[in-house]
C-alpha cells in the first residue's frame, strides 16, 4: 500500500525569500536602534566572518588592513579593547584558519622548510637567551612574541596561499598600504590640523593612523617597492596578452591600475611624511630595484650607475626643490655633528637631533654594562632611567636606531644574530629572483627593495612598531613561497 503524505513542504525558493525577509527586518531594527557607526561595524564584522568561513585569506587581508589602526584606536576611540586591534585580528585569523582546516578534516599545519624559516628560528633562539638579563620578563616576552608571530605568519602564508594564491597575499599587503596612504594624504592637505606638524605654513606632515610621521613614512616605504614592481609585473602581463592575442583581460588591466595607483599614493605618502629617514631609505630601495630587476647583474649595475649620475646632476644643478635638498643634507650633517651630546647647548633648532643622539648614547651605556646579551629584549625603556643622560628624562620607547637598540637589548650576540638572519634572508631573496614567471620575479625584486628600505631606515628609527611586524612576517611568507617555486623550477631545468 502506498501512503501519500498530505503535508506539503515549503518550496526552497519560498524558504530563501523568508530568510532574506527576516534578514532585512533584522537589518532595519539594528539600523534603527544602534548608532550608525556601531551598526556599520557590526555589519562589517558579520560580512568578514562569512568571508572567513569561506576562506581564511579574508581574515588575513582584514588583519593587514586593521593592524595599523592600533595607535589610532588607542588614542581616539572611546571603546577600550582588551587587546590592540592587530592582536585581536591575529587571534581571529588563527581561529578562522583552525576552523577551516578542522571542517575539511585536514591537519592543522603542514611545515615546508625554507632558509627564511631558519633565519627567524635563529633570531628566536638568540633573543630567548636575553631573558636571563631582562629586568622585566613581561617586556621581554612582549617583544619576543613579535618574532614568534612573524614565524607563525610565515608558516600560515605558505599553508593558506600555497603555490597558487600567493598573489592574494601581495594584494592584501598593498591594499593595507593604500588605505593608510590615503589617510596620510588627507592629513597632508590639512585634514589633521596638527600645527606642530606644519610645513611651509601650508601643508602638514602626514602620519596616517600611526600618530607620528616617521613610522607612517616607514610603512609606506616598506610596501611601496612591492606595489611598484607588482604594477610592472601586471602591466607586462597585460601587454603580452595584447601583443599575442590582441585581447586585454579586464582583471589584469584592473590589477595593473590598482597597483599603479597604490604605488603613486605610497610614494607621495613617503614625501608627505617629511621623514628624512624615509626619504633616504626609499632612495636606496629604488637603487636596489634598478640593480636587481635585470636578470644579468651587469645590466643592473649599468642602469644604477646612470640613474645615480642623473640624480647627482639634478642635485648639483639645483633642479631639485631647495626645501627637499636642505632637509636631506641636514639628515647627515646634523647626525654626525656631535660626538658627545652631554656638553651641547640645546636649542629649538637642534633639539630633535640632540634628543636622538642622547638616546643613542644611552643605548651604548647599556651595552658597556651588558656587552654580550644586553639588558633583555624589549627592556630599553624599562632600564632607561639607569643609563640616561642628565637632560633627557623621557625614554621614547626605543633608541631611535634599531641596530643600537638591538645592541643594547640583546648585546653583541643578539646584533650578530640579527645581522646573520637578514643576510640569509637577502641572499635567499637574491637567489629566488631567478623565478621564471615574470610577475613572481617582479615581486621578488620588490621584496629586495623592502628589505633594503628596512635596513636603511632602521639607522634612524624602529619599524617593528604599531603591528608592522605582522606585515613583515607575511612578506617573508611570500618570499618563502616563491623561493620554493624557484628551487623546484631550477631543479626541473627551467631557466
Amino acid at each position: 500500500m502506498t501512503v501519500v503524505s498530505l503535508r506539503r513542504s515549503t518550496p526552497r525558493p519560498r524558504r530563501a525569500m523568508l530568510l532574506w525577509a527576516a534578514a532585512a527586518v533584522l537589518t532595519g531594527v539594528v539600523v534603527a536602534i544602534l548608532p550608525p557607526a556601531v551598526a556599520f561595524t557590526g555589519f562589517a564584522l558579520v560580512a568578514l566572518a562569512l568571508l572567513a568561513a569561506v576562506t581564511p585569506l579574508a581574515a588575513l587581508i582584514a588583519l593587514l588592513v586593521l593592524a595599523p589602526l592600533r595607535t589610532l584606536i588607542a588614542t581616539e576611540s572611546a571603546l577600550q579593547l582588551p587587546l590592540d586591534i592587530g592582536q585581536l585580528a591575529f587571534a581571529a585569523l588563527i581561529a578562522a584558519w583552525a576552523a577551516y582546516r578542522i571542517a575539511r578534516g585536514e591537519s592543522l599545519l603542514s611545515l615546508v622548510y625554507t632558509p627564511v624559516m631558519t633565519a627567524i628560528l635563529l633570531l628566536l633562539v638568540v633573543f630567548a637567551l636575553t631573558a636571563f638579563n631582562a629586568a622585566s620578563i613581561g617586556a621581554w616576552l612582549n617583544e619576543w612574541l613579535k618574532w614568534l608571530q612573524i614565524l607563525l605568519l610565515l608558516l600560515l602564508a605558505h599553508d593558506m596561499a600555497g603555490d597558487h594564491l600567493w598573489h592574494w597575499l601581495v594584494f592584501g599587503l598593498v591594499l593595507a598600504g593604500l588605505a593608510n596612504g590615503l589617510v596620510g594624504l588627507y592629513e597632508f592637505w590639512g585634514g589633521s590640523g596638527a600645527l606642530h606638524l606644519l610645513i611651509s605654513s601650508r601643508f602638514f606632515r602626514a602620519f596616517g593612523t600611526f600618530g607620528q610621521p616617521n613610522p607612517f613614512g616607514g610603512f609606506m616605504g616598506l610596501l611601496a617597492p612591492v606595489a611598484i614592481m607588482a604594477a610592472v609585473g601586471y602591466g607586462r602581463r597585460a601587454w603580452s596578452r595584447w601583443r599575442i592575442r590582441h585581447h586585454l583581460p579586464i582583471s589584469t588591466v584592473l590589477l595593473t591600475l590598482f597597483y599603479a595607483a597604490a604605488a603613486i599614493v605610497m610614494v607621495v605618502g613617503i614625501f608627505a611624511s617629511w621623514s628624512r629617514g624615509a626619504w633616504l631609505a626609499f632612495g636606496m630601495a629604488l637603487g636596489v630595484l634598478v640593480l636587481a630587476f635585470p636578470q644579468r647583474a651587469w645590466r643592473g649595475l649599468m642602469i644604477a650607475a646612470i640613474s645615480t649620475t642623473l640624480v647627482a646632476l639634478l642635485w648639483l644643478t639645483g633642479f631639485l626643490p631647495a626645501s627637499v635638498t636642505e632637509r636631506i643634507s641636514s639628515s647627515t650633517a646634523e647626525f654626525f655633528a656631535f660626538e658627545d651630546v652631554r656638553g651641547v647647548d640645546i636649542t629649538p633648532e637642534n633639539y630633535a637631533v640632540v634628543e636622538r643622539l642622547a638616546h643613542w648614547q644611552a643605548a651604548l651605556n647599556m651595552t658597556s654594562t651588558h656587552p654580550w646579551l644586553g639588558v633583555g629584549l624589549g627592556n630599553y625603556e624599562v632600564v632607561y632611567p639607569q643609563y640616561r643622560l642628565l637632560n633627557w628624562i623621557e625614554p621614547l620607547g626605543h633608541a631611535h636606531n634599531y641596530y643600537l637598540n638591538i645592541l643594547a637589548e640583546a648585546g653583541i650576540i643578539g646584533l650578530l644574530g640579527y645581522g646573520k638572519a637578514w643576510v640569509l634572508i637577502m641572499w635567499t631573496n637574491w637567489r629566488a629572483r631567478r623565478h621564471p614567471d615574470f610577475l613572481a620575479h617582479c615581486i621578488l625584486v620588490g621584496l629586495l627593495g623592502t628589505w633594503t628600505y628596512l635596513g636603511v631606515h632602521s639607522l634612524f628609527d624602529n619599524l617593528y612598531v604599531n603591528n608592522l611586524f605582522l606585515h613583515l612576517g607575511l612578506m617573508l611568507g611570500v618570499l618563502a613561497i616563491l623561493y620554493n617555486q624557484t628551487r623546484r623550477y631550477t631543479r626541473l631545468g627551467v631557466p
